[in-house]
């Protein structure tokens, strides 16, 4: 049976439009993404069983253009259209904390951060700068690789934060353990780009160490 003689109330589109898109499960939203099925299977089944194969949403969301098209049903196609809606909602992530701002939007500023950042098979360390009113002037990456006192160069964040003219930051660095929480190395870092910037009258507001499924915030746990 083809999912247009299933219930119209449990057609992924229409249950959508019913009801909205939290109601439906990561299976029927696949399906809506992947729009057709393959021979024997209609597009839910196929989006159920490409999520068995991936282990979940998130691994077939991150997974690299050959990983991803080697799935039946899947393809060049499907991964160009993936990559281009995944990267129109962290856009969107973007304008949005760019309008309401940093300080009023906690969890937008946790979810922005993590879209950028919890993916990466690597270790990177970005900061978002901000203005004096604590807008958004921009989310730049500033160092990759394993972080200690050798890797992140205070010097380097104060100058292109006076470039930026900012007035305030918001560090945030990714463990790809998927472990969030913050270590020796991540506190003795943060310590020392605080004391830098604040000779220069920049404030550090936190720093959030983006995980598997967690965002730790320094700011939060007293560590700032």
């Amino acid at each position: 049976m083809s999912i247009r003689d299933w219930p119209e109330g449990e057609r992924p589109r229409e249950k959508l439009l019913a009801l909205g898109a939290e109601a439906l499960s990561d299976a029927e939203l696949l399906a809506i993404f992947l729009r057709v099925g393959v021979t024997g299977r209609s597009a839910v089944d196929l989006a159920r069983d490409l999520l068995s194969a991936f282990g979940g949403l998130r691994p077939l969301l991150e997974a690299d253009r050959t990983r991803f098209c080697a799935e039946r049903g899947l393809g060049e196609a499907k991964f160009v259209q993936l990559q281009a809606t995944l990267e129109l909602s962290r856009r969107h992530l973007a304008s949005r904390l760019a309008r309401e701002g940093a300080l009023t939007s906690p969890a937008l500023v946790r979810a922005y951060l993590a879209s950028k950042l919890r993916h990466l098979g690597h270790e990177e360390f970005a900061a978002l700068f901000l203005d004096s009113q604590h807008r958004v002037i921009r989310f730049e990456s500033l160092f990759r690789g394993t972080l200690d006192s050798a890797s992140v160069y205070p010097r380097e964040v104060v100058r292109r934060a006076l470039e930026l003219g900012a007035g305030a930051i918001i560090f945030a660095h990714n463990h790809p353990s998927g472990v969030a929480e913050p270590s020796d190395a991540d506190q003795r870092i943060t310590e020392r780009l605080k004391e830098a910037l604040g000779l220069f009258e920049i404030r550090v507001l936190d720093h959030f160490v983006v995980g598997d499924g967690e965002v730790v915030s320094f700011a939060e746990r007293g560590l700032l």
